[in-house]
């Protein structure tokens, strides 16, 4: 047993790492909304930890350090059949198994299927949105709703009116009569009350009784008013519903601090729009995280500070990490390895997962360099453990070299033997 570390292996692995990460950028964003998110994200790891052991098994290889020559002679192309079964399909079947199981409802977190839409109508919108592009914006998101959400339109200024209580909008003529009674709004010069506006969207939620559905609201305003967070807030807590904050072109600091307090207080999201033609992209942005729960990306439901799934997302890391070094120890059929890859793995895997829980942030670049972050991590941190754990030669190799010795001895003695015995009979 002694400790070893083949420095091409760490850099190839990294590199493996970097296009696994990119890979599984392209999955991540084009199968995300079409298929299973289990089935995305099992797809995702598996292909990151393929890219990783291949670049390993390229790398050794190229310089037989921990295997030893013997290997890349004899067993290479047993590696090379095990790549895609130990890596791909086994990392597939993990990373399916731990998002399946981080999609499960605890502690009253409920699949978010219902919206409120609650949208500032005061007499300033006149200039920040003359156009009306908000009421635009919600039609189109209205256009873009599944058959099983429910919908609630409220608008607001000094007191608030209810468009339209919940209602299925599973067919073209209930998002039609949706959209008509948004159309016949009228502007008007009121103020701006939110705590009542809030107040009212909660009783609506009240009131449609599926207890078993989420609910989010999206609460958009460009004033401020004075709002007892506490109070107005508490049920909202409670009920563990989402308030997802949009304030348009805001002059006014305390209008600000009010909107991110009010997303934040409930694990909601605040956006800052400074123009109302951008309205609908943000509309959008809201309704596409809906629910959105993965291992690689930000909780934007209201499990967002939940401290079950912050630790259940370290821990399943920390498996994944852990189940890439095994695959590497599999490829290379090295019992020795694979304790020593599993547990540089489980490290890795650790670091990957405080990584995504503290640094996703909603924000796709800020998001996309965190995730490549922690590939690199996966991938760098698993080849460095060779230096660290003692590892041993392959166990095949130790007994073919002992045999071929045995045999050496065996036939080097028959020689002597038979050059003894001719030069008697001479």
């Amino acid at each position: 047993m002694q400790r070893k570390i083949n420095l091409l292996l760490v850099l190839f692995s990294i590199i493996g790492g970097a296009v696994g990460f990119a890979v599984g950028e392209l999955i991540l964003h084009s199968l995300l909304h079409t298929l299973p998110t289990f089935v995305v994200i099992g797809i995702y790891f598996g292909s990151l930890a393929f890219f990783i052991g291949l670049f390993c098994l390229i790398a050794e290889m190229i310089a037989p350090r921990l295997n030893g020559s013997s290997w890349r002679q004899r067993y290479a192309g047993t590696s090379w059949k095990l790549l895609v079964p130990v890596t791909l399909v086994l990392l597939f079947v993990i990373g399916l198994a731990l998002e399946a199981l981080y999609h499960i409802n605890i502690g009253g977190a409920r699949p978010v299927k219902d919206i409120v839409l609650v949208i500032d109508n005061s007499g300033s919108m006149k200039e920040t949105d003359p156009n009306q592009d908000r009421y635009s914006a919600a039609k189109r998101l209205i256009q873009k709703m599944d058959s099983d959400n429910q919908l609630a339109v409220l608008v607001f200024h000094d007191q608030v009116e209810v468009i339209q209580p919940f209602t299925e909008v599973n067919t073209q003529v209930a998002k039609d009569e949706v959209a008509a009674k948004i159309d016949a709004l009228e502007q008007t010069d009121g103020g701006t009350n939110i705590a009542l506006a809030l107040d009212e969207a909660m009783n609506q939620i009240q009131a449609k009784g599926t207890a078993q559905r989420g609910t989010m609201v999206i609460l958009l305003s460009d004033g401020f008013s004075e709002v007892d967070t506490n109070q107005v807030l508490a049920k909202y807590e409670q009920q563990h519903v989402a308030i997802n904050t949009i304030g348009l072109s805001l002059v006014n600091p305390k209008g600000t601090s009010l909107l991110q307090q009010i997303a934040d207080r409930t694990s909601g999201q605040y956006y800052d729009v400074s123009k109302a033609d951008d309205l609908s992209l943000v509309f959008q942005k809201i309704y596409d995280n809906l629910g959105n729960r993965t291992l690689v990306t930000e909780r934007s439901d209201n499990t967002k500070d939940n401290a079950y799934y912050m630790i259940l997302r370290i821990i399943a890391l920390l498996l994944i990490g852990t189940g890439i070094g095994l695959s590497l120890g599999l490829v290379f059929d090295n019992r020795h390895l694979a304790r020593s890859f599993m547990i540089g793995g489980s490290v890795a895997g650790l670091l990957a997962g405080l990584l995504l829980e503290f640094g996703l942030s909603g924000h796709p670049f800020a998001d996309g360099l965190t995730r490549f972050i922690a590939a690199l991590l996966l991938a760098g941190v698993i080849g460095l453990f060779t230096w660290i754990i003692p590892i041993q030669e392959h166990q095949r190799l130790r007994q073919d070299r002992h045999r071929d010795m045995r045999a050496g001895r065996s036939s080097h003695g028959f020689d002597n033997r038979s050059r003894d015995q001719r030069n008697k009979g001479f």
